[in-house]
């Protein structure tokens, strides 16, 4: 399987950049959710330290995962504290619910 699942955690004000970019770079499908956390900059105005972002998911080919990673790099970086990561991460297997079909390397 040559499949690898791309997470990334950016700031909420650069989805829609980031979303743009998926869409020119034909990115067949992303999950967006609305997540909170910290890392290297912490809020702390708030008790639990927690700041608010977006994690978007996209399962794509190997081969095209190092492009999508440095493109959505450049859109939501801004040089501040708190812009997010990146992470590629190997998959074993893909399956459609619907058909409970595999799907082959590179294509779903």
């Amino acid at each position: 399987m040559n499949f690898v699942k791309i997470v990334s955690i950016i700031r909420p004000e650069n989805l829609g950049k980031v979303e743009d970019t998926l869409k020119e770079l034909n990115v067949p499908g992303v999950s967006v959710s609305h997540i909170k956390g910290y890392g290297e900059y912490e809020n702390f105005f708030r008790h639990d330290r927690m700041v608010e972002h977006i994690q978007l998911e996209v399962f794509i080919g190997k081969k095209r995962a190092t492009e999508i990673a440095e493109k959505i790099m450049n859109v939501a970086h801004t040089g501040i504290e708190g812009d997010g990561i990146v992470a590629i991460i190997p998959v074993e297997s893909v399956y459609h619910i619907r058909t409970k079909h595999k799907c082959g390397d590179e294509v779903c």
